[in-house]
């Protein structure tokens, strides 16, 4: 009886059983248990792809706004094309073929002359205040108050629209100087206009690197509020004086001066020149300002892309909106 007691109480039986226990983590694994595991982290995997081809079908939605840059090539060049015959329309019709009102400039007359000089002798209405407050060192001219409100209020929009060249993002693309530019355009013609906005959509360049602005465009940019306002004050002036200034140098009433208005417009070159400008203007201000909306202030970009389309006050809007503390 002690014999079977002493085998049934083995410590080697023990030992083996730990070694064998050892050696099983060593072992081969068991087909069963690795299709099992394989199995699993596939669905893992799957489980982790299926957020990201939604996230990124996500992402896709919101490309729908078309860039300049990213048009369509065809209605580029259309737009350049129209642009351009707009050009020579505007060159041929108001300075070189006799069929508009008045004389073209190969017939000019010496009235035409005397009344542009005029005008631009009161140009902002400086010498109609000095004379009206006493400095009397050169008279100003006394002409209908509606060629001179007609031909200010354009002028007065034409000044505004510096800063805005100034602050095109697509500016680079004219090789030539924007302020001869802008001077022509504000003292000349409104023709040097059109071809800028032709070419400002010429295709980019690959090396492209942004110019220094001039003196005068850091000035026009940087004071871009006052230039509204003041722009914007001279337009409304010259409506205002078109209907009511010189009320005591008998040019009637409003309905005397509108008929006078309709007459100008037909008979005299200039006159009719400034409406091909406002109309001209009337266009590529919404154009320009919806191009160069991220220069305006974060909390004022809908109020201005909302306003670009009245004339003027559009404008005047997008000036006093700049975000001057951001390098334009």
């Amino acid at each position: 009886m002690a014999t079977t007691v002493t085998t049934t109480s083995q410590v080697l039986l023990c030992t083996n059983r730990a070694i064998f226990a050892t050696r099983t983590r060593f072992r081969k694994p068991d087909p069963v248990a690795l299709e099992a595991q394989k199995w699993s982290s596939q669905s893992l995997r799957v489980s982790k792809l299926k957020p990201l081809v939604v996230c990124h079908a996500a992402r896709r939605k919101p490309t729908t706004a078309i860039q300049p840059e990213t048009e369509n090539e065809n209605s580029r060049r259309l737009f350049q094309t129209s642009l351009w015959v707009a050009e020579a329309v505007y060159i041929l019709w108001l300075f070189l073929l006799p069929y508009a009102p008045g004389d073209p400039v190969w017939a000019i007359s010496s009235d035409t002359v005397n009344s542009l000089l005029g005008l631009s002798l009161n140009f902002f209405f400086v010498l109609p205040l000095f004379n009206s407050v006493g400095i009397n060192f050169i008279d100003a001219p006394v002409l209908h108050p509606m060629s001179e409100g007609l031909f200010n209020f354009v002028i007065g929009w034409t000044f505004m629209f510096a800063p805005l060249l100034f602050t095109d993002g697509k500016r680079d693309r004219y090789k030539g100087s924007l302020d001869v530019l802008w001077g022509f355009q504000m003292f000349l013609t409104n023709t040097f206009l059109i071809p800028y906005m032709a070419i400002r959509l010429n295709a980019p360049e690959s090396d492209y690197t942004p110019s220094k602005r001039s003196q005068l465009g850091d000035v026009m940019t940087n004071g871009a509020p006052i230039v509204g306002l003041v722009g914007g004050g001279i337009c409304l002036i010259s409506a205002l004086w078109a209907l009511y200034g010189r009320m005591d140098s008998n040019f009637g009433g409003i309905s005397e001066r509108w008929e006078f208005l309709i007459n100008y417009l037909g008979s005299e070159r200039l006159a009719y020149a400034f409406i091909w400008d406002i109309v001209l203007y009337s266009v590529f201000q919404p154009w320009l300002i919806g191009d160069n909306l991220q220069n305006v202030k974060s909390d004022k970009i809908g109020i201005v892309n909302y306003l670009r389309f009245v004339p003027v006050i559009g404008l005047v809007a997008y000036l006093l909106c700049l975000n001057l503390d951001e390098e334009l």
